[in-house]
């Protein structure tokens, strides 16, 4: 038993070491500068692993897209400049938020619409059990 614990304490710490090694040194030019950018990394989804952001992402283009994301900040764009700009390259898949379009409308709707679906089902299986008449036990029937 104490040598699965082990393993096990040894696997995570390799994970950790092997998640900060992959993270590259940003040189920040100030606080501002870095909150701006791991908030603005945080809402932008990594286009190859698909339920990460850039900012989690170990991926090759998430590297790419965290730089582009910093030199886009350093000449100056505000973040609805730059998210748009990755929408044009990648679709609006890059945001975790996708902005509400006719493309998008099932998106955001489909929860409520399986939620009234789901609903109206439990509303029809209590109706129809309701309405069934219980059977009679009969009396020559014995346990």
């Amino acid at each position: 038993m104490n040598r699965i614990w082990l393993a096990l304490v040894f696997s995570i710490a390799l994970l950790y070491c092997a998640r900060a090694a992959a993270m590259e040194p940003v040189d920040y030019r100030s606080d501002a500068e870095e909150q701006r950018f791991r908030a603005l990394a945080a809402e932008l989804r990594c286009v190859m692993c698909q339920n990460q952001s850039i900012a989690d992402s170990n991926a090759p283009i998430a590297h790419d897209l965290r730089q582009e994301v910093l030199r886009l900040m350093r000449e100056g764009q505000n973040d609805a400049q730059i998210k748009q700009y990755l929408v044009e390259r990648y679709t609006d898949f890059v945001l975790y938020e996708p902005p509400m379009k006719k493309s998008t409308w099932l998106l955001w709707a489909g929860p409520f619409l399986l939620l009234l679906v789901g609903a109206g089902a439990v509303v029809m299986v209590i109706r129809r059990k309701n309405a069934a008449p219980a059977a009679a036990p009969d009396e020559n029937e014995e346990w």
